[in-house]
């Protein structure tokens, strides 16, 4: 923007100064505010849940917000006609409804809804706007699912068990004021993040009628029973899958597919083999099950694949031959020939058309599926199909979260807008996809380049190297709530997928199982030097940031290169010994990510561990992790924490009261994490420039 201020006439010098001043001051306030703020993040909205009706002619979805007065992430349900693409609300009011489901003839939606404080079914009946609550729970409902003859919904809940407290202090007289009782745990799970500690108890899948009443329990066993649930064509038998062996605490991924029969209560195995079976759902015919699954090799990653079986569990087989990447969701078509499949690829999430006949070649529908993970980019979304063919998305854009959008004749028309009046008068950074060869063996590697708001080529600009988690997941062409703060702040922001990551096959997601860290360190290192290379970045000025996985990789790249000005280890594992001994799924992560138990190979889970590599680390690195993470404990950061200091490497440490492992399930977290990492990388940035 010019200065105004040459075209006016003050009377002296000074005055000259002062309205120039105001001026500038002015101008900069208002191309400020065209600029992406943290505190932006309240007025973000993004759509999930989504659901269509029989004749495909309405569709459903939870409108998603932020309450910036209590700090939560809300949401509500709205409609909209298909047909004249009007938008409506059906249920309003500041709480969360969520889980929307259609009863079979399309008249009522069931819904869970924490209005009254606690979780609880509701009904609303769509032709008079009607709301019913039909349930005094006492923990909260999932998974709900309407019986075909619209008489009953089932749905899953966890029931707690009695107290397991072997002794009882005897002694305290009348009015003492004792110290708390002890907790005593003896369970192999005691704990979840963002769960906290848990209590006994187990998941089980209960009935409900439909005009409300209480709920009978279908299961009464010491299993976790639920999963997404499915009923059979008549009513009578209810299809899940759960994790119902023996020995189940220490076989955490051997799912199975089980049959409820509704009236008797019994159960009977359907599937049986040493690995995941899930995801079951009944074919409009009734006469067979679509299911994901693999065999389990104790690998770092397999594909999850489809399967088909007959109703009553034989002649299984694969119809997902040939492709190299896992299912995800699926959903039958109209006449029960195809199975609409979702997966993601290279970054992208896709849908496609799978038919049952072999030999036959999937149909790509679209790879626009995404934009619910707001906060970074990783692949994520959903999608519904209704019998007549009709097919909404949650629509996947850099430069927007998740809108509802109608697949038609391949094209994407968008149904919802939702975040126009928050976004749309911001200058968001651009994002470019880019590949390149790793230096360690001359592997492809994607990734995404966000150039900052007004980027001029001609200039130099810091480069922020942010790192995806997993690690065995992917990031891609998806809107980033932290991406784009990061470039809004003045940095070009890279990221990528280094392989370990989903998308791309099972053997590029393997390259690191019982490996990592490892090359993905060189795969990141030639993508920071694919970006110089292009000639617009400060090399004095490069910094490094990564979550869970990736703050994993941060700490072992200060540990092995001394280019970074300044790093944030964000909720990383430093010692892969003590994290196995302490991490909620521990089970899982010696199996899977070792060959062997801790002390049984104590120098192949320190070979990989990023305090081994603390000597020789001079990067000013800063920590930040929930105090509430129960995935990667924050005993970890403390470790490196405390390693560093000795060390004398300049390091601070952020704790965030109350945050489990996602960090920002409050809003306010997210400006939180954002905001000290900027603070970090300015305080330690160079003020002499590189060519």
């Amino acid at each position: 923007m010019p200065l105004v201020c040459r075209f006016l006439k003050p009377r002296n010098n000074m005055l000259k100064s002062i309205v120039c001043f105001l001026l500038i001051s002015f101008s900069f306030a208002v191309t400020a505010s065209d600029v992406l703020q943290s505190k932006d993040i309240f007025d973000i909205e993004y759509a999930a849940d989504l659901t269509i009706s029989q004749d495909g002619k309405k569709a459903y979805f939870v409108r998603h917000y932020m309450d910036i007065q209590t700090d939560r992430k809300l949401g509500n349900i709205w409609e909209i006609d298909l047909k004249s693409r009007e938008i409506l609300p059906v249920t309003i009011g500041d709480h969360l409804d969520f889980n929307p489901q259609l009863s079979p003839d399309g008249s009522q939606l069931a819904f869970v809804s924490t209005r009254t404080g606690k979780p609880q079914i509701y009904v609303t009946w769509l032709k008079t706007g009607h709301t019913a609550k039909l349930t005094n729970l006492t923990s909260s409902p999932s998974k709900l699912s309407w019986s075909p003859n619209g008489k009953h919904i089932a749905f899953s809940m966890f029931v707690e068990g009695p107290a397991n407290n072997p002794v009882s202090l005897k002694g305290k007289p009348k009015g003492a004021k004792w110290a708390k009782s002890a907790t005593f745990i003896d369970d192999v799970y005691y704990r979840f993040d963002g769960g906290g500690y848990t209590r006994k108890g187990s998941t089980e899948i209960f009935l409900l009628s439909a005009q409300g009443g209480t709920a009978r329990q279908l299961t009464k066993d010491e299993f976790n029973n639920g999963g997404a649930l499915s009923w059979a064509k008549d009513s009578k038998t209810i299809y899940f899958s759960a994790l119902r062996s023996e020995n189940r605490e220490f076989t955490p991924l051997n799912t199975d597919v089980f049959a409820l029969d509704v009236q008797s209560s019994s159960i009977s195995q359907l599937t049986d083999r040493n690995g995941p079976d899930s995801s079951p759902i009944v074919s409009p015919d009734g006469k067979s099950i679509a299911y994901l699954g693999f065999d389990d090799k104790y690998t770092n990653y397999e594909n999850a694949q489809l399967y088909v079986m007959d109703i009553d569990g034989n002649n299984k087989r694969q119809v997902s031959e040939g492709l190299d990447r896992s299912v995800s969701r699926i959903a039958w078509d109209k006449r029960g020939n195809n199975l609409y499949i979702q997966y993601d690829d290279k970054g992208s999430t896709f849908l496609a058309l799978q038919s049952l006949k072999n030999g036959e070649k999937r149909k790509i529908l679209t790879d626009k599926i995404g934009g619910q993970s707001y906060g970074r980019p990783y692949t994520s979304g959903e999608f519904a199909a209704s019998p007549q063919g009709n097919v909404i998305i949650s629509t996947s854009d850099p430069l927007r979260p998740a809108d509802v959008g109608l697949l038609d004749d391949g094209e994407v028309i968008n149904l919802t807008n939702l975040n126009e009046d928050a976004l749309g008068h911001k200058t968001l950074a651009r994002v470019e996809e880019i590949w390149y060869k790793s230096s360690a063996d001359g592997k492809d590697i994607q990734g995404w380049i966000a150039y900052p708001p007004n980027f001029d080529k001609t200039k130099k600009y810091p480069l922020v190297l942010e790192i995806h988690g997993g690690p065995v997941t992917a990031y891609g062409p998806q809107f980033s709530m932290e991406i784009q703060l990061f470039a809004a702040a003045g940095n070009v922001v890279l990221y990528t997928n280094p392989r370990g990551s989903s998308s791309y096959g099972k053997a590029f997601a393997n390259t690191i199982d019982k490996n990592y860290p490892s090359q993905d360190y060189d795969d990141l290192m030639s993508g920071v030097d694919e970006v110089i290379a292009r000639g617009f970045i400060d090399k004095e000025n490069l910094f490094v940031t990564g979550g869970s996985g990736g703050g994993v990789l941060t700490a072992w790249i200060v540990g092995n290169t001394e280019r970074f000005q300044a790093a944030v280890v964000a909720k990383p594992v430093i010692n892969w010994f003590s994290f196995v001994l302490t991490a909620d799924i521990y089970p899982y992560f010696y199996q899977y990510w070792f060959n062997n138990k801790p002390w049984e190979d104590i120098e192949g889970y320190m070979k990989f561990s990023p305090i081994t590599l603390v000597g020789n680390v001079t990067t000013p690195t800063m920590l930040l992790t929930g105090e509430s993470d129960y995935r990667t404990p924050i005993s970890e950061t403390e470790q490196y924490y405390q390693a560093l200091k000795i060390q004398g490497v300049d390091t601070a440490m952020v704790r965030i009261p109350g945050a489990s492992h996602g960090i920002y399930k409050k809003p306010s977290n997210l400006m939180t994490k954002v905001e000290y990492i900027l603070w970090w990388f300015d305080k330690h940035a160079s003020t002499s420039s590189s060519d």
